[in-house]
This record gives C-alpha cells, structure tokens and sequence, in this order.
C-alpha cells in the first residue's frame, strides 16, 4: 500500500515525494480504512484512504457509493461544516482502486472517552447543541449539488425493515411490536425532504476539547426525513451507558433541538420520535444480522458474536419506548 501511494502522490499532492507509515486501521465492516503521511519539503501531512475492500469489493445495498461519500464530505467542508478535506478520488491509475483520500482531523472518536475522560469535559455539555446546528448545515446542503442518492420514506424503511426481519428467521415479539406501532404511526412524507446523513452518532464523529472536528462515514447517505438523523443520534445504544442523557449520553433532546432551531430549521418532536424507535429496531435487526453471519458463517469471529447478543439490549430499549409513547 505503502508504495502505491508513494508512486502517485506527487501526481494529486503538488509537491510531496512520498508517504511514510501507512497503517490499516480497524473498523469498518463494508470499507477499507488506512492512516499515512504524506511527505513534504514543508513538513509532513496526515492522511486517510478510504476505500473498497482490495480496492473493488461489492458495496452495501443502503451504500450511497464512494465516490459520492466523498463529494458529500467536500460539500459539508465547503460549507463550513465539520467535515475533512477531500484532498483525492481514486482514479484507475492509482492502481488501488474504488475510493478516495482525505486530510485526516485529529481528535476521538471511541464514545466511552468522550463520555468519560477529562479531557473532554468543558466540550461535553455544548456538544448535543452543537451537533443540532451541524446537522443543520448538512440538511441545509443545497439538493442542486448532491449526487445521486436513494430517496428513502418512512414506509420504504419500513418495508425494508419488515423484510430483512423476515430474513433473519429469528423470531422476536418485541421486534413484531415495533413493526405494528411503526405501521401504526407513519408520519408520512416530510414537509421538506433533504439530504440525510444516515449514520450520524458516536462512533462516526471526531471530537476534541474544544467540540465537534468532522463528521465522518456518509456511507448510508440518501435523501429524505432530516428528522430521522435527529432520532437516529437519540438511539439508546449510542448512549453507551449515559442513559439519562439522550443525546449520545452527553446532552438532551431539547438541547439538541435548540441547536437545530438556532440554525435556522424547524424540529418535528413527533417525527424524531418516530425515527427513535425506527432507528431502535433498525439496529436491533442489524445486530440479528451480525448474529446470522456467525451462526451460518463464513465469519464466526468474536466480534459478530458480541454484536449479535446487542439485539436483546435493543428489545429493553424498544419495550422503553413504546411504553412511553402508548398507543
């Protein structure tokens, strides 16, 4: 890897004669992501490569596609938003390839030290306001600009949903509850439908002691309900333990929607409950695939075990929900 970037940099990095210390880093179940510097007579300069699987692999059914990750992130960079500088989109003769390289943003992702460590302690309580406004920017993002995206709806989610259950043949009443409330309680189309992250939580998002850095990972990127990232962000299971604090277990629903209203754009609490609980069950029945995979293989590696058993954590949370929302 190593010396295929070295052999191409100086081609999209004016100046540069080599990168030094690639490393692939883990993580990511659908793409490759390797960390390098880029060597400069002023002074080295961080990188990430982000690409398919031995540069070709098929991708996800959801995936909005590399190639338009990568302009999504340089709009989000373009419009201010916290988001790295797309600094290269593989073309054939890089030989690596389906992907792209960007600046790599110092700061932590891993949620258990943003939640817990000192060093992020001034940041904690501004971060889920912050984070509103920043999802503000990105369903601001002008639609003439975007590349082509799926349009999703709350009924093709739940159809899709529906079916990938079906398909785990693994039966789970509190998941069939959740379906039936979800069909019950269609918010319907959305006033406005706008670019949608898809995947915006802890885990997906750089932060320092002084906030937000970069948002990462618009892989499931699609146009529609921009009340669905704003549930999706409230899911329990990216609380981490924070129960009692909502919002990525750092802050409230009301500071987040207070974010998102300062920005400029109107909050539907009925829809991002909605979404909650869509979101909930979407990563319930997400975890049951990663517990199919290990049943039936190829791959029975710990990791897919550990995240299979979640969709039980998934089932309390649901159960929580409805019982709050009723009938």
């Amino acid at each position: 890897m190593e010396e295929k970037l070295s052999r191409r940099v100086g081609s999209w990095y004016r100046g540069a004669t080599g990168v030094v210390a690639a490393e692939k880093l883990s993580g990511g179940a659908s793409q490759e992501t390797w960390r390098f510097d880029i060597v400069h007579p002023e002074g080295n300069f961080g990188a990430i490569l982000r690409r398919a699987p031995d540069g070709h692999g098929a991708a996800p059914s959801r995936a909005a596609g590399l190639n338009a990750e990568a302009r999504l992130m340089q709009l989000a960079f373009d419009a201010s938003l916290p988001s790295p500088r797309v600094l290269h989109v593989l073309t054939p003769e890089d030989d690596l390839g389906v992907g792209f390289i960007m600046q790599r943003v110092d700061g932590e992702t891993i949620a258990r030290k943003i939640l817990r460590e000192e060093e992020f302690a001034d940041a904690r309580p501004r971060l889920a306001r912050e984070l509103g406004g920043v999802l503000a920017g990105i369903h601001s993002l002008p639609g003439t600009q975007l590349p082509e995206l799926r349009r999703m709806t709350a009924a093709k989610e739940l159809d899709e949903s529906e079916r990938d259950y079906r398909n785990l043949n693994w039966p789970k009443p509190v998941f069939e509850l959740a379906l039936r409330w979800l069909r019950d309680h269609d918010p319907g189309p959305p006033m406005e439908a706008t670019l949608v992250h898809g995947d915006f939580r802890n885990g997906n998002l750089v932060i320092g002691p002084d906030g937000v850095r970069a948002v990462l990972d618009w892989e499931l990127a699609h146009l529609g309900d921009p009340m669905e990232d704003l549930g999706w962000l409230c899911v329990n299971s990216w609380r981490f333990g924070e129960i009692d604090k909502p919002v990525g277990g750092f802050g409230s629903r009301e500071e987040l929607f207070a974010g998102y209203e300062a920005a400029g754009r109107r909050v539907d609490p009925t829809r991002v409950m909605f979404w909650e609980v869509m979101g909930t069950l979407r990563w319930g029945l997400m975890c049951g695939g990663m517990m199919q995979r290990f049943r039936e293989g190829p791959d029975h590696s710990m990791e897919r075990a550990m995240i299979g058993r979640r969709a039980s954590e998934t089932e309390v949370d649901l159960l929580g929900l409805l019982a709050r929302r009723g009938s």
